[in-house]
């Protein structure tokens, strides 16, 4: 990063310098005090369930000699040879220094948000954007309040674009995290259900997602999924206003998307070949990844890339280059059996979309092994049900855990799915300890639920062999 000063830090924060016993620039935000070391701010965070304050004797003893803090009760005088910024509240302190920073650097930003597909979204325009300019995004899952900030800290002045994924659980939070960010490209890949829980129904959640243009003006970009029937209203509403605002982006299945996908096909087992129409051409891309979900995050990226500047061949090479995030669609082949490993998270939308991909293996037995979508609240039945009604042609056996992953089951049963092929297990480990007695050798197995239900326990126990 960019070294800052002290004072600058102070200023960005608007904060109190309580003491300044350390000359120097920061060369490092950190908020986990095992970060710090030379050059190193260690920002004490106030988590729900700890307070990063209780950390600031560890760091120092390491090292770390400036510290961000928001209750200055635990400095004393052992820390007479540091400099100590004093703010109300720590979170805001980091987003604020974090948009102080980005505003040092006068690059074009692409936000990506939405309720499914966001991370392989983000991979894929980061793979299109790397192929010809040096481009940073976000690592693994730093999407939230803390981990866009920290993101933003890692750009260098070499660097010519950003791809930064915005994750959310409420209203207001995408909209905090684009003003941090100013996108001048923004993405929504759809509306589903995830977070429905907090934001009440799929208006609420469209509502949320909509956060991403706070600041947008005419130089503006909005990408969306003009197949989802939430942001088809967007693009209506462009395709009618007098173009005095952003400018508005579709991409689908459906003719009237300005991005249109005419043709896919599965390709060397692990690849889509399709073919889209756009400004009355056609162009052939191919990735290296299965499911119309994942031709859908590649158009996203198509229409990024071409804002962008980038020519139909440029992007094209750029797709081949994508790597997905670990846990996220990753095709582990073993001795016995095939996984589709998608353990990383869940809701019912991408639950639908996994086993889409699982219907592709028509020559192998294909079994769904799936658990809870979380944070559904009142929701919860009705979505597990509708996973339930598409697993009838898509697997050949379900074996289910969890509380309301139960009705993906019910479901199935109820719509004339064998019940002889139905398993459900209250517990996960009671789940892997009967796998040894269901599975079998050729078995393409697809594993998918949401973070909290630890489904890479059970990946594992497969790619071990099912040594149960």
């Amino acid at each position: 990063m960019i070294s800052l000063r002290v004072e600058e830090i102070a200023q960005a924060t608007q904060g109190q310098l309580l003491c300044q016993g350390m000359n120097g620039e920061i060369t490092n935000i950190v908020i986990d005090s095992r970060l710090v070391g030379p050059g190193a701010i260690f920002v004490a965070i106030v988590g729900e369930s700890m307070d990063g304050h209780v950390f600031l004797e560890s760091a120092h003893q390491e090292g770390c000699r400036f510290f961000l803090v928001s209750n200055e009760s635990y400095i004393t005088d052992r820390f007479k040879d540091s400099t100590v910024i004093k703010v109300d509240n720590t979170e805001i302190g980091l987003g604020l220094l974090s948009k102080y920073y980005r505003d040092q650097f006068d690059i074009p930003f692409v936000g990506i948000t939405g309720s499914v597909g966001k991370t392989t979204t983000r991979d894929m325009v980061y793979s299109v954007l790397a192929s010809k300019f040096n481009t940073i995004k976000n690592e693994k899952n730093y999407n939230n309040q803390f981990g866009v900030p920290l993101t933003l800290f890692r750009l260098e002045p070499s660097h010519q674009t950003a791809v930064i994924e915005m994750g959310m659980c409420g209203f207001g939070e995408i909209e905090y995290l684009a003003n941090i960010v100013r996108p001048r490209i923004g993405i929504i890949t759809n509306i589903g259900m995830s977070h429905i829980e907090h934001l009440g129904s799929q208006e609420g959640i469209f509502k949320a997602k909509m956060e991403i243009t706070s600041g947008f003006d005419q130089d503006s970009s909005l990408i969306v999924n003009g197949d989802d029937r939430f942001l088809r209203t967007e693009l209506d509403r462009y395709r009618n206003s007098e173009k005095d605002s952003y400018k508005v982006y579709s991409f689908g299945m459906e003719l009237q998307n300005d991005l249109c996908c005419k043709y896919q096909e599965v390709v060397d087992n692990d690849n889509t070949r399709f073919t889209c129409s756009f400004e009355g051409e056609n162009y052939d891309f191919t990735i290296p990844c299965l499911g119309e979900h994942n031709v859908r995050n590649a158009m996203a990226a198509i229409l990024a890339g071409h804002i962008m500047g980038m020519s139909m061949d440029e992007i094209a090479r750029g797709l081949m280059e994508f790597v997905a995030t670990e846990n996220r669609q990753d095709i582990i082949k073993t001795d016995r059996f095939t996984l589709i490993n998608d353990v990383y998270n869940a809701s019912p939308d991408s639950m639908i979309a996994a086993l889409k991909v699982l219907k592709l293996y028509k020559e192998n037995r294909r079994v769904a092994i799936l658990g809870d979508c979380l944070e559904m609240g009142d929701y919860a039945e009705e979505g597990h049900r509708k996973v339930g009604y598409q697993t009838l042609d898509k697997a050949d056996l379900i074996i289910t855990t969890g509380q309301a992953a139960r009705f993906i089951g019910v479901e199935a049963m109820e719509r004339g799915f064998d019940l002889s092929r139905v398993f459900h297990f209250e517990t996960k480990e009671e789940l892997i300890g009967s796998l040894a007695d269901i599975v079998e050798d050729g078995d393409v197995i697809l594993l998918k639920a949401s973070r909290g239900m630890k489904f890479e326990d059970i990946v594992e126990v497969l790619k071990g062999g099912c040594q149960c």
